[in-house]
């Protein structure tokens, strides 16, 4: 559901602080993208889409991610009516679960790259 090796490496890039500004920003982007989600323009629909795979792949919520290609391209097939919003929401909401209890699990700082 996600790829802990990037969320590491991007943590591990900017710092845990750091981390956190990005990780709040990303879930009020993604969320209020997800709000306006509708088969009734397609053309927003599959550029929705598209920003919101980018940013699931770049912070490591890979299923959301894939899930977020699938559903651009039935967009960008012409099927936008077909494509499972209710889906994505699900898969979303459980990658952030999983996101928020993983980091509350490492509450541990991360190694330096010496001790690596």
């Amino acid at each position: 559901m996600l790829d802990w090796d990037r969320i590491s490496e991007l943590r591990g890039e900017v710092g845990d602080a750091e981390f956190q500004v990005i990780l709040e920003m990303f879930l009020d982007e993604v969320e209020s993208a997800m709000m306006r989600l509708s088969a009734k323009d397609p053309k927003r629909l599959e550029t929705s889409l598209h920003f919101l795979k980018g940013c699931a792949w770049n912070l490591g919520f890979s299923a959301f991610g894939g899930l977020c290609d699938e559903e651009e391209r039935r967009a960008a097939d012409g099927h936008a009516e077909d494509v499972g919003i209710d889906g994505l929401l699900a898969c979303y909401s459980e990658s952030k679960k999983a996101m928020m209890r993983g980091l509350d699990a490492s509450l541990r700082p991360l190694p330096r790259a010496e001790e690596a």
